[in-house]
């Protein structure tokens, strides 16, 4: 049975940093490229990173450029993305997945929940 688990999120000021974590089960982690994404309140999921199977490439959203950081640890298969200079815009649900062929592959977990204040 695939578990993906988010945690990390929290209440923040603009301009902090957070952490988030998700702990991947169920599959063959590094075999799969992973992303995080995100969905703002009353907006669709976004994708935000991506990372290949043996993080030799990462790719991000423009919004994402620059303050992000999105990693894995495919002994503890986790994926993680630090998150620098928060802004309000930053704020919403943010998922993990993997993907194939772009595509995410899982069913959703519970998300970890992020709002940056002004």
């Amino acid at each position: 049975q695939v578990q993906l688990v988010e945690s990390g999120g929290g209440l923040v000021r603009a301009g902090d940093s957070l952490r988030l974590s998700c702990a991947a089960s169920g599959f063959s982690f590094s075999r799969s490229v992973m992303a995080w994404y995100r969905q703002a309140p009353g907006k669709e999921r976004e994708l935000v990173a991506t990372v290949t199977k043996t993080d030799d490439k990462r790719n991000y959203a423009d919004s994402a450029k620059g303050r992000f950081t999105i990693s894995r640890d495919n002994y503890k298969n986790t994926v993680s993305l630090q998150m620098n200079n928060l802004k309000p815009d930053d704020t919403g649900v943010y998922f993990c997945n993997a993907l194939v062929l772009g595509s995410t592959i899982y069913p959703w977990g519970q998300g970890t929940h992020v709002t940056v204040s002004s």
